[in-house]
């Protein structure tokens, strides 16, 4: 599948947020993985949100040139880690993977859980509700939710935010473990640990 975004621009309030940016995304391509590198307030959320349709740009195209969602198939499927957690906070972490669809089988869920918080007792992982982790515990049951879901690609927006240097290594372990072959579309102002990936330059216009 490629997908292509051609001349994206988006503005709020009279400021330009995105200024004619154009790349391919090839999910059969060897390297398929793309840092979007820049500061907060860049506009690397509205650019994740105008490719998940949640947002219009005012001007510019996303081509979906090939593969099923090309031929009026269902779509492209996304597994998001958004600026926000998102969790049902009174649900388990497990519960919180499970929800997401039928087809989520709990062994999965629980292996991929152990995996990003080892600290935690397996049984507070399967019982406890969400709302009495730490923000960083939080942001790694995000992640997982995000891995385990079914996919075309894995949009992931500064997911490593909360995480001290060791778990941030972790993480972005398992991120490779589990996202198979899937482009990871990932937003950050930050590179420590990351491997080798092509690389946008995001930057605020107004601010040049």
């Amino acid at each position: 599948m490629i997908i292509s975004c051609n001349h994206l621009y988006k503005r709020f309030q009279g400021q330009t947020v995105l200024s004619d940016l154009s790349f391919d995304i090839d999910t059969k391509s060897d390297h398929p993985d793309i840092l979007f590198y820049g500061p907060s307030g860049s506009g690397k959320t509205t650019l994740f949100r105008i490719l998940m349709g949640l947002t219009a740009p005012d001007e510019g195209t996303i081509e979906i040139l090939s593969g099923e969602a090309a031929s009026g198939g269902l779509g492209l499927r996304f597994g998001t880690v958004f600026q926000e957690n998102r969790l049902c906070e009174e649900f388990s972490a497990l519960q919180n993977l499970c929800m997401i669809s039928p087809l989520i089988q709990k062994t999965g869920a629980k292996k991929i859980l152990q995996e990003l918080l080892p600290e935690i007792p397996v049984e507070e992982l399967y019982n406890k509700p969400v709302q009495a982790f730490s923000g960083g515990q939080k942001r790694r049951i995000a992640i997982a939710r995000a891995l385990l879901s079914h996919s075309d690609l894995l949009l992931m927006d500064e997911p490593f935010t909360g995480l001290d240097l060791e778990n941030r290594h972790r993480v972005i372990d398992i991120i490779y473990k589990y996202k198979g072959h899937r482009p990871l579309l990932l937003a950050s102002h930050e590179t420590e640990g990351l491997p080798k990936m092509r690389v946008i330059s995001i930057k605020t216009p107004f601010c040049e």
